[in-house]
């Protein structure tokens, strides 16, 4: 066997794996009592779909880092559906997300008691949309590689871009 196949077969196991350790983190933390989203499924959705929300749960200091186009700062700790309520729709599509998928989980429960129907939780939040290699924009809008990383802990999910804490 070539060298190729020996490189694609360990490629395959290292991304088998870190998505083996995401699904087990998110089964420890999360209830799913938000539908996740994959983030295949919502770049399908932004393609086709026109009232999607992007929701960014995390807080100040890694919003204004980096965060998906077009995201809403809502925060985690601060998070106050009053601040946001005139940035959204009950009919909207919102996803919500914030570094693998926990805390975004608990903004998604606070939506749907206040009746959104339609809240769905980027599974592995920011961190896998980035590890995909799509791109994520700092406060000025601009496209950039710094990520983040909300602690050395968690930043063993974050596979790509550059990490600051």
């Amino acid at each position: 066997m070539n060298l190729n196949y020996y490189s694609l077969l360990l490629l395959f196991s290292v991304l088998s794996f870190s998505q083996t350790k995401l699904d087990d983190v998110l089964k420890k933390y999360n209830s799913n009592s938000v539908d996740y989203i994959s983030v295949e499924e919502l770049i399908h959705l932004q393609n086709t779909h026109q009232n999607i929300k992007l929701l960014d749960t995390r807080e100040a200091s890694e919003f204004s880092i980096s965060h998906l186009q077009n995201a809403i700062y809502t925060g985690h700790e601060e998070f106050n559906l009053n601040q946001i309520q005139h940035k959204i729709k009950k009919q909207d599509t919102i996803v919500v997300y914030c570094s693998i998928g926990v805390r975004s989980e608990q903004i998604g429960e606070k939506l749907q008691e206040a009746g959104f129907k339609n809240v769905f939780n980027l599974y592995g939040g920011i961190f896998d949309w980035v590890n995909q290699g799509y791109p994520v924009y700092n406060q000025q809008g601009k496209p950039t590689q710094k990520i983040h990383a909300y602690d050395r802990f968690w930043s063993r999910y974050l596979e790509k871009g550059q990490k600051v804490y």
